[in-house]
């Protein structure tokens, strides 16, 4: 051991691995003291009870850090409007999550004076390059304790053992043990019969969907909703102004209702392999469609395109733990930029798991009915387009002539 371990700052959910990591702890590092930091990204009732857990299980206390503003308005918010969506369908929930925890986690370590920060993070996921990047970047001198690239559990039932031998309670049994993680943004859903991507995912059974239902179980009629944006935030739902927090929930309930927002897919995984993940993501499937609906009308074609396959770079940024880089922050300064005319209302229509355009409006708009219409106009004079042809398609006239001389003097 590099140094003695007498005090441990832990990022702690009260879920099966932390709520394990407490006790392994103090066997391991001669009963050091133990802080638990849990950062409230809008895990719900997740939190009920977990600081009298933490300090039943050796916690000396427990933070809860309450994030969830800061969460959606400087981390989620800025991702939307760069339109970044990792492998076209994972919106980043649990992703963009763990920088703003970590963050915190390391702010409080440098307070309390620990000695080391631990995470219940596995060595075969993204989350652990997640934690120690931002941790590297807040707290770069201190030592950071990763159980499950040490120890000798390797698989979740030997944790549950574990835990019964410890006395420790779970909310989790071995036959519904998804592996699961939630926030404001979204829940995602891992292991067990998901492994197979065979599998079809269970969504009409009772209890598997949290914050919605299947678009087969949800209404024969449809739900408008109307979100106005302000240079690219989302700002108020059916004319009521709302935070972060507050919006994003009231589109989880929306779009939740309409079965909106599930994702079953195999994604890349940082670390090299492949894994098969369900996310439920209503509220966030609503904001990214509006936001590029949104876009369409108020940014011209070349800032468009740029943007777009700038957009797959920060979603591999984000995805990645990278937030806190150089290249994400220049990333971001150019999504500002991008963003200072997308004001305005859009609407949708929302039924059976789909999302269906119902109309936009902006000051900003550079759509021009006068230039696009099919009926007579004073704007378009339509012989110009001869001419533009004519250059447009000058390289592939200049080359058939060419070949044709070449295979004439054959």
């Amino acid at each position: 051991m590099a140094k003695e371990i007498k005090k441990v700052v832990l990022a702690y959910s009260g879920g099966l691995d932390t709520s394990i990591i407490i006790p392994w702890l103090k066997e391991n590092y001669n009963n050091c003291e133990v802080i638990a930091v849990s950062g409230d990204v809008g895990q719900g009732t997740e939190l009920d009870g977990l600081e009298e857990k933490a300090i039943a299980t050796g916690a000396s206390k427990l933070y809860i850090e309450d994030l969830k503003k800061e969460f959606i308005e400087e981390y989620v918010y800025p991702t939307v409007q760069a339109g970044a969506i990792y492998e076209n369908r994972y919106m980043l929930g649990t992703s963009f999550a763990r920088p703003i925890i970590a963050k915190r986690i390391a702010e409080i370590a440098i307070a309390e004076g620990a000695d080391a920060i631990c995470h219940g993070c596995t060595g075969k996921g993204n989350d652990q390059v997640r934690f120690e990047l931002a941790i590297k970047r807040y707290a770069p001198d201190m030592t950071i304790i990763a159980p499950w690239r040490i120890w000798d559990l390797k698989s979740r039932d030997q944790e549950i053992d574990y835990a019964e031998a410890h006395n420790i309670p779970l909310k989790i049994n071995r036959e519904t043990n998804y592996s699961k993680d939630k926030n404001l943004w979204h829940l995602s859903h891992e292991g067990l019969d998901l492994e197979d991507p065979a599998n079809e995912p269970q969504y009409e059974k009772p209890g598997f969907l949290e914050m919605g239902v299947s678009p087969i179980q949800a209404p024969d009629k449809p739900t408008y909703v109307t979100i106005h944006f302000e240079k690219g935030v989302p700002t108020s739902v059916d004319g009521v102004e709302m935070d972060g927090p507050v919006l994003v929930a009231k589109l989880n309930e929306l779009g939740g209702a309409n079965g909106i927002g599930l994702a079953d897919l195999v994604e890349n995984r940082l670390v090299g392999m492949k894994s098969r993940g369900v996310y439920e993501t209503p509220g966030g499937a609503i904001l990214y469609h509006a936001h590029e609906v949104l876009e369409t009308i108020t940014i011209d074609k070349e800032t468009a395109r740029v943007k777009q396959y700038l957009s797959i770079k920060f979603a591999d940024i984000v995805y990645n733990g990278q937030w806190y880089t150089p290249l994400r922050e220049a990333l971001s300064a150019f999504v500002t930029e991008t963003q200072k005319t997308v004001t305005g209302d859009v609407r949708l229509k929302l039924y059976k798991g789909n999302i269906i355009n119902a109309g936009v409006t902006s000051p900003y708009t550079l759509y021009d009915e006068q230039v696009a219409t099919f009926d007579e106009d004073d704007v378009y004079d339509q012989k110009d387009s001869a001419g533009f042809i004519n250059l447009f398609g000058l390289p592939i006239k200049v080359k058939a002539k060419l070949d044709q001389k070449r295979n004439e003097n054959k």
